[in-house]
């Protein structure tokens, strides 16, 4: 296994990585479900914390595959086979999901996590074998800290359950520290346009696993309660703010800002929130089809409230990591920052909530939209004229 180059031309996402990103989404979505449950039944707290941590989870085994891949992907025998058994270890990790939201039952989920995180560890030492130097050291490093990191989540299997939020505290600063202290040497070569891409494309598939799950919501709906009169307005809410987040994620070009491993790291970690608050807008919206036709125990407030404060979050976290590296000027920088103010405003509107964030979220990429021609017509009236070419043309 040789390292690829970080200047490597059009590098894009293989059929494996996208195989790979599909299965991810099952755990995603289990963890949306039970998140789905515990708001609707006025559990917030359990709901919310369980879904913070399990979602971390995932997404976390995510990350490593992600940028190993991106600078180590030979996609021979053995590195499909590794990623394939690396597959079947988040499905593992699925199945556990429920039992641990509702019983605090870890040891599907770590077993799960075993799976992935050994079959990490094999193509690290591989990668290892295959280089020399700085290279090679920081190969090791992570095959040791991940390997460290996986026997320090047993804890989740024998403390008692009022720790388990401190253990994922703890594990989880400790797993964010790997890479760093793995690189600190020698940056691995990770391919800025193609990590982009790859972040890219499980964005739009979790996007994608909201729609499908508020489809779903809304359609158990109108089956027992006949009521679209009262779904459609939350139906085509939840959809304007879907698009909008879609557009808002892919207006500009960020691999250009990926120079570095502070730079990249910051924006990769960051994708926590991003992906998170996307999912969470999905089990927001199922949860306000829910409150709309009287089978949750929330008020309208409430669930106005899962849908809009992961809707917020979402856009104020892109633009925080995202967005702001290519916006120019007061005018564009202010838009989403202003846009996810008032999104979480429209929870006041109760039951019109869904509705009216949904239409904040598309005035947002119509001023950002409007702003960017306007720009590029300024830039082009500055630019002086081009000076006629004296020379006869054929």
């Amino acid at each position: 296994m040789r390292a690829r180059s970080r200047d490597e031309a059009h590098r894009a996402a293989t059929p494996l990585e996208l195989f790979f990103d599909l299965c991810f989404v099952v755990a995603i979505a289990q963890a949306g479900r039970q998140l789905v449950h515990d708001l609707a039944q006025g559990h917030p707290g359990h709901g919310i914390a369980g879904y913070l941590m399990l979602f971390f989870t995932v997404w976390w085994a995510w990350v490593n595959f992600s940028w190993f891949s991106s600078a180590y992907d030979t996609d021979d025998v053995p590195y499909r086979v590794v990623a394939l058994v690396q597959i079947a270890g988040v499905l593992v990790l699925a199945a556990g999901i429920p039992r641990a939201f509702t019983a605090g039952d870890f040891r599907v989920v770590w077993f799960g996590y075993l799976v992935m995180r050994l079959a990490m560890v094999t193509q690290w030492l591989r990668a290892a074998h295959g280089s020399r130097g700085a290279e090679r050291r920081a190969a090791l490093r992570y095959a040791a800290g991940v390997t460290v990191c996986q026997i320090g989540w047993l804890a989740l299997l024998f403390l008692p359950a009022g720790d388990i939020p401190w253990v994922f505290v703890v594990m989880g600063l400790l797993e964010l520290s790997v890479p760093a202290l793995a690189e600190r040497e020698r940056r691995t070569s990770w391919h800025p346009h193609h990590i982009a891409e790859r972040y890219g494309l499980f964005t739009i598939i979790v996007l994608g696993e909201t729609v499908s799950a508020a489809t779903v919501a809304v359609q158990s709906a109108l089956d027992e309660h006949k009521a679209p009169g009262v779904l459609l307005p939350v139906a085509a809410g939840g959809l304007l703010l879907v698009f909008a987040a879609y557009w808002i994620y892919f207006a500009v070009p960020i691999h250009l800002h990926l120079h570095s491993n502070r730079q990249a790291f910051l924006w990769g970690y960051g994708h926590y929130l991003v992906l998170g608050s996307a999912a969470a807008v999905g089990a927001g919206i199922e949860v306000a089809v829910e409150e709309s036709v009287g089978t949750a125990q929330l008020s309208a407030f409430a669930a106005a409230a899962c849908v809009t404060v992961p809707g917020a979050l979402y856009i104020a976290t892109v633009w925080l990591i995202h967005s702001r590296h290519q916006k120019r000027g007061p005018a564009q920088q202010l838009v989403l920052p202003v846009s996810a103010v008032l999104v979480l405003a429209c929870t006041f509107a109760g039951h019109g909530a869904v509705p009216a964030a949904g239409l904040v979220a598309a005035a947002t990429v119509a001023v950002g939209v409007t702003l960017t021609a306007r720009q590029g017509t300024a830039l082009a009236e500055e630019q002086p004229p081009r000076s006629a070419d004296p020379r006869p043309r054929a």
